[in-house]
């Protein structure tokens, strides 16, 4: 999923606009949730529920005389204070009650509301990572559909569990709860807390009761209703489930099966063990999202069920599971106390990845992931905008690359300025010190200060309370006369002030590092050498979060690849080699020495990048290359080097790439396939023709592109579903422009199929990437589709524009 968001980032970003000068203050507490009890059950005919609550509340401080709760497409039926009705006004999607007496601090009173919520009839937007907001949600709830199953799941954030119960929906409540949900006795229910009892009735349903004793904030409430497999796991002495559609029982634990170590690491490095009775996971369709943190009861998106065949390849949901788990100590133990504060909940989320990965595959692993967030940030044009914003448009506009991306790589300096000891023992203090409650950033900066005796004002005011990041020009001035290097550092607009960590290398094995302050537009640090240095590495640790221009020569690239200690400092180096391999041999022989890097990115770039056409000797890196096809202890780099074979076009491959296609790996099945199209297009094609529907969509890549090449008209459906993603995602200018002529053959043909499935991957992808305006993009060539069609012949043009302007209509709701 980071990948497609990144692609479409560097394609379509545009700035989407300056913060807007009103002042977005944490809600007034008037009154204060203490326990939420709710009786629920469905009319999936008209997609609503019938609710009664019972709402435990009492003043937060001044006495008052009413309550104002909120419900949002409500029917309220009946209202009562204590077990007496009382008058009440609804409107605006609040309910407001007078309670019949003044109320002081301490004195609890029980409301409750009898109502029917309708869904359907919200009106409140989405935002552009959560892309709809009405609370809750039928999957065919009529069972119309006979490729969706029958469900029911709800997403509260940000403010939407008021759709399906009344409550005040603001992150800075806390509350317990307790769910009866009624629902057909064939559908197996999950939510929040431990299933208490189950109770078969005589109509044919069954009612699960649902019991949390453990204070949470009403956004993290949940409900899922379907048809899953549970796959039952454990930690310690709580259960750790998997609900997955039937398909996928066996590949649960392939998927999820990592988390009760999650937990054990998380608990370890928060020093909090998991507060929670549970831990459940739950994949939905059409989630709007990528993933929730309900609490003990996350939600995943479809995205996250993935075939024996990918995960052989990489789990590309694990870092979204780490994620939702460490939201139960950031986001659901401590929740920030305003929708300006979320990067408290979202960063340290975030942050986790890395964490994760740094312990469980290495540093390398860790630090590829960083490099990718930080290039997220990096390219999304927001630089303007705060981390901690007080003035917002929409609270909804707080969801992006600042918040999440800008937020890890922050933490990730203040980590590097404390030490390890000072930022855990931190981030255990705030942890502790706020637990079931609500914090915000000046919270955690108070609790790093106190444990570590530092004063982090300046740190939290320019990070978190400002905008923008560094921006460095370095140049070096030597003095061989004294043996000196004077590095020049120039911040050219905003100036920051940082440590910066710079290493100084005067042959192999002789280093000199130095830590300096930079804190003006202009500062200049001198250093000794004995011997002119080849290589002056700036941020060595590759921490800052920063924009670094400085002129290095292939031969200071070739001596950092080989002898920096970071996998940036290995990563960044290959790609500017790589450039100049036709003019230089010893660039050449470093991209093949680079095919035996110990991280499996490194190899993966040489191959995507390795020049075999050139006028120095290929025979020892066709030799490593051919190994590395059957031997790599990694699967996508295996598939890299096949298809560096396949371009050879050398038929004594054909037997490699027969057997590659009966690979249990699909990263490996997809490039045998793509070669062997390469030297037999026949074979290729026979082998197509064998494969279920299943596996075919999981080659998507390979068989589409060599349909296209075929001009294989009865698979124009099959190609319309994937031709986005070659025009947008492939990094090949060859396959861009094979897929833009596809998608001109598309929009052109008389096939209904093929514009029915074009149109409705452009109104998904136009949704779930509305962050960078694709469902702007989308629109403008639904447009040019529908011009073509109306200068077309076919006979059907006016049916087909009528799916294309429907489209359209579906993204500009």
């Amino acid at each position: 999923m980071k990948k497609i968001i990144l692609a479409f980032i560097v394609l379509i970003s545009v700035q989407i606009g300056a913060q807007n000068k009103v002042y977005q203050p944490e809600r007034e507490k008037i009154n204060d949730l203490v326990h939420t009890k709710l009786k629920v059950d469905f009319n999936f005919q008209k997609q609503q529920l019938n609710g009664e609550a019972w709402i435990t509340l009492q003043p937060h401080f001044y006495p008052t005389n009413k309550v104002t709760l909120d419900a949002k497409s409500f029917e309220i039926k009946e209202v009562k204070v204590n077990n007496v009705k009382y008058g009440f006004n609804y409107s605006d999607n609040e309910i407001t009650i007078e309670l019949g007496k003044v109320y002081k601090k301490g004195e609890q009173y029980e409301v409750y509301v009898k109502y029917i919520a309708k869904p359907e009839e919200v009106t409140q937007k989405g935002s552009k990572s959560i892309t709809d907001a009405k609370g809750l949600y039928f999957i065919d709830p009529n069972d119309e559909d006979p490729n969706k199953p029958t469900q029911i799941w709800t997403q509260g954030e940000t403010e939407s569990s008021s759709c399906w119960f009344p409550t005040i929906d603001s992150p800075n409540q806390k509350t317990t709860q307790e769910i009866y949900m009624t629902v057909p006795s064939k559908y197996i229910t999950l939510s929040n807390g431990t299933l208490k009892s189950q109770t078969n009735n005589a109509n044919g349903t069954r009612t699960d009761y649902w019991k949390m004793d453990q204070k949470h904030a009403p956004y993290l409430f949940f409900m899922g209703v379907g048809e899953f497999s549970v796959v039952k796991d454990t930690w310690k002495n709580i259960n750790v489930d998997y609900y997955v559609e039937k398909e996928y029982e066996n590949v649960a634990k392939d998927i999820f099966g990592n988390t009760p170590e999650m937990i054990t690491f998380f608990s370890d490095i928060t020093g909090i063990e998991y507060p929670w009775d549970k831990y459940s996971q739950i994949v939905v369709r059409d989630y709007v999202s990528g993933a929730m943190e309900n609490t003990t009861a996350v939600v995943h998106a479809e995205d996250a069920q993935q075939k024996k065949g990918q995960l052989i390849d990489e789990n590309e949901w694990e870092g979204t599971i780490a994620h939702e788990l460490f939201h139960h100590w950031f986001g659901d133990l401590v929740t920030t106390e305003s929708w300006a504060n979320l990067t408290v909940n979202e960063s340290f989320a975030t942050y986790s990845v890395y964490l994760w990965f740094a312990h469980k595959y290495g540093k390398d692993r860790a630090d590829a992931h960083m490099y990718q967030d930080v290039q997220t940030y990096l390219q999304s044009d927001s630089e303007d905008k705060n981390l901690v914003r007080f003035f917002y448009h929409d609270k909804e506009d707080m969801f992006d690359t600042v918040s999440y991306h800008k937020g890890n790589a922050i933490l990730h300096m203040l980590r590097d300025i404390l030490g390890d000891d000072a930022f855990f023992q931190g981030i255990n203090l705030y942890l502790t010190e706020h637990k079931f409650g609500t914090a915000e950033a000046h919270d955690l900066r108070l609790a790093l200060e106190k444990v570590s005796g530092k004063d982090l004002n300046w740190f939290f005011n320019q990070w978190y309370f400002g905008n923008g990041h560094i921006k460095m020009n370095v140049t070096y001035d030597y003095n061989t006369i004294n043996n000196k290097v004077t590095v020049n550092i120039q911040q050219p607009g905003k100036v920051f002030k940082f440590p910066l960590t710079i290493d100084v290398y005067e042959n192999v094995g002789v280093k000199s590092t130095y830590n300096v302050w930079v804190d003006s537009e202009q500062n200049s640090f001198t250093f000794p050498f004995n011997k002119l240095p080849k290589l002056i590495n700036i941020d060595a640790k590759h921490i800052l979060l920063a924009e670094i221009s400085d002129k290095k020569n292939l031969e200071n690239y070739i001596f950092q690849f080989n002898n920096a200690p970071h996998y940036l400092d290995r990563r960044l180096a290959l790609e500017e080699i790589v450039k100049q391999q036709q003019n230089s041999k010893d660039a050449y022989e470093t991209v093949i020495k680079a095919l035996n890097d110990p991280y499996f990115e490194i190899r993966k770039i040489a191959l995507e990048n390795i020049d075999l056409f050139q006028k120095y000797n290929k025979k020892d890196a066709i030799s490593k290359i051919e190994y590395l096809a059957q031997n790599d202890k990694s699967t996508r780099v295996q598939a890299a080097a096949l298809k560096v074979l396949g371009k050879l076009l050398d038929p004594i491959y054909k037997p490699l790439f027969e057997r590659g296609m009966d690979n249990p790996s699909y990263a490996i099945t997809g490039a045998s396939l793509t070669s062997l199209y390469l030297i037999d297009k026949t074979s290729a094609i026979s082998n197509v023709n064998t494969l279920s529907e299943d596996v075919k969509e999981s080659l998507a890549d390979a068989i589409t592109t060599i349909y296209i090449s075929e001009n294989n008209k009865e698979e124009l459906p099959f190609i319309a579903n994937h031709v986005l993603k070659g025009m947008f995602l492939s990094e090949d200018p060859k396959i861009q422009q094979l897929y833009n002529g596809a998608f001109k053959w598309i929009a052109e043909s008389d096939n209904k199929d093929a514009i029915n499935n074009l149109t409705n991957d452009f109104v998904k992808l136009g949704n779930q990437y509305k962050k960078y305006n694709f469902d702007k993009m989308a629109v403008n060539m639904l447009n040019q589709m529908v011009q073509m069609q109306l200068l077309s012949s076919n006979k059907n043009k006016d049916e087909l524009m009528l799916i294309l302007k429907t489209g359209i209509a579906k993204l500009l709701e």
